[in-house]
């Protein structure tokens, strides 16, 4: 059984936020799921541009706790560009032992509360 890796975890955190977004009428402009490359998300909706950081958050840790450093600096990019900013934090484990590495094509558990805005 393979263990997924860390961008694999990233992807499926993105898969996770953006069929909220889609499902919320946001518009995709662009898309990163490059590691380290922020926003991940650059959407459209009702004519406001929207800057989206996504990170995987490994268990035990508290997915809505985010990089206070990191989201200023977004921040300051997206108002250049006169966009709001929005963090996504995806706390994916393991369903059967939240303890033990996330496998491919194993059962997993989801902990997303939602959009948090900076």
């Amino acid at each position: 059984m393979k263990e997924l890796t860390e961008q694999e975890l990233h992807n499926l955190a993105m898969n996770i936020v953006g069929k909220e977004l889609e499902a919320d009428g946001f518009e995709f402009m662009g898309v990163n799921s490059k590691l380290k490359k922020n926003p991940q998300f650059v959407c459209l909706k009702n004519k406001e541009l929207h800057f989206i950081v996504v990170r995987n958050i490994p268990f035990p840790e508290d997915p809505a706790k985010y990089d206070e450093v990191l989201m200023a600096k977004v921040k300051e990019h997206a108002l250049k560009f006169e966009a709001k900013t929005y963090y996504a934090g995806v706390g994916i484990s393991n369903a059967a032992d939240r303890n033990k590495p996330v496998l491919l094509n194993q059962e997993y558990l989801v902990h997303y509360e939602g959009l948090v805005e900076i």
